[in-house]
């Protein structure tokens, strides 16, 4: 039941899907469905099926995508809903926003709800941006003149006034997010649902959308469910979050405590050998199965003091010919907020991979590490030809972990600032 301050309630949402094909199964579990529903019994099929594990081979044609979901949002709430890629994050969102239904449970709403779950959602693509506005509002339950009043706070919001009168199919996928957020936002529904789609604008827009996202919690009372990997964004966001697992809440709390805990349970999947770690993509021709780091003397080290020499040295187990020269591999530093704070790729720096072919181990040198004392985890992607998701070779995250101490980069006296900014050369000068 819904008080006066609780605006929505999920109780025992569970999601399941059949694997493999298209539809609910096979015309004989479709029969054997409708025939246990008319005698008023329970679907047979919802005693079967797995946890929804990603990186595990399937011994079932069912899968819970989530299982038992249990939460309650009060108005003007913030919730963040974190988790790794594959954990239901998406999946709740469209139940909670009536794109599906769920399997069993019950969603209890009050007031609109605005869905931002992907580049253009809700938008036709024949329409111009001007339509599409409308169009959005009328599916909310506004009226031509309640839109009129926002149009033109909507278009300068978006920063797409040029091509406003424009078919949207012509617009960036950057553009199309600027005003499919801008018409969500602002046409006033009491609950405005948004999954990952900010991360496809760019750095002044993100932070442009997020303050409006502030001002609609804290002004206006509204509420806002918010999908993210970006944790800076999700502490200083949101009033509150849950973190999935599996399709299955594994913690509710605070904001920061949240973030704490599924950055905590990333650092534990550094106690099972790299070798080992299922949680990957690609189709493992090559596999990255060790990474080290040492000093400028080759002794193995785990910290590093900020500016000074670094190399990494990565193992790997080769399971199926590869183009060599067409290899792409790139190595990122992640910080604690998972947020790329330093990245290294070959092309890039003009170099190739043909000699790799005679060994199974490759090292990236950095003589000077100008990043900040903090934390960081290793990202390695290996690719062939270009960084497209059908070409994954293997992508690993939480690779390795590099400590980084503050270090007098600048000769001053005074150590650097911890941060998760990297530091670059340069210098000041007083001009004349």
């Amino acid at each position: 039941m819904i008080n006066s301050k609780t605006i929505l309630v999920a109780e025992n949402i569970s999601k399941q899907y059949r694997l493999g094909l298209v539809g609910t199964g096979t015309i004989s579990h479709d029969l054997n469905r409708w025939w246990y529903r008319i005698r008023g019994k329970q679907d047979p099929y919802l005693k079967v099926g797995e946890a929804n594990d990603r990186s595990t081979k399937a011994d079932s044609n069912y899968v819970w995508a989530l299982k038992d979901i249990n939460f309650e949002v009060k108005q003007g709430e913030v919730l963040g809903i974190i988790g790794k890629n594959g954990a239901g994050k998406s999946t709740l969102l469209k139940i909670l926003s009536r794109v599906t239904n769920p399997t069993t449970g019950e969603i209890k709403t009050r007031g609109r709800i605005a869905s931002l779950l992907e580049v253009g959602t809700g938008f036709h693509p024949e329409l111009t941006g001007r339509e599409n506005i409308y169009l959005n509002g009328a599916i909310l339950g506004m009226t031509k003149s309640e839109i009129k009043v926002k149009e033109s706070e909507i278009i300068e919001f978006s920063g797409c006034e040029r091509y406003i009168d424009t078919p949207v199919k012509r617009y960036s996928s950057g553009m199309r997010v600027r005003l499919a957020f801008a018409v969500a936002a602002h046409l006033e529904p009491d609950i405005l649902v948004i999954d990952e789609v900010l991360a496809v604008g760019d750095a002044e827009f993100q932070k442009k959308a997020i303050g409006k996202m502030q001002d609609i919690s804290n002004s206006e009372g509204r509420t806002v469910l918010f999908v993210s990997h970006n944790m800076a964004a999700v502490k200083n966001l949101c009033t509150r979050a849950v973190v999935l697992e599996h399709g299955q809440i594994v913690f509710e709390g605070t904001q920061n405590d949240a973030v704490n805990f599924y950055l905590s349970a990333e650092k534990q999947k550094h106690q099972i050998a790299l070798a080992n770690r299922t949680d990957r993509k690609g189709n493992q021709k090559l596999k990255v199965i060790d990474v080290s780091f040492f000093n400028k003397k080759g002794e193995q080290v785990f910290e590093v003091i900020s500016g000074d020499y670094l190399k990494i040295r990565i193992k790997l187990l080769k399971q199926k010919p590869v183009n060599y020269p067409k290899l792409f591999i790139g190595i990122n530093f992640i910080d604690q907020n998972m947020n790329f704070a330093l990245s290294y790729v070959n092309d890039e720096m003009g170099f190739t991979f043909d000699d790799l072919e005679q060994s199974d181990t490759f090292e990236l040198e950095i003589p000077n590490l100008y990043l900040r004392a903090r934390d960081y985890s290793l990202r390695v992607l290996i690719t062939e030809n270009d960084t497209n998701a059908h070409n994954f070779i293997d992508l690993i995250e939480n690779a390795a972990l590099l400590s980084i101490l503050a270090g007098d980069i600048w000769n001053s006296g005074k150590l650097n600032r911890k941060s998760s900014i990297a530091v670059l050369p340069g210098s000041f000068n007083i001009s004349k």
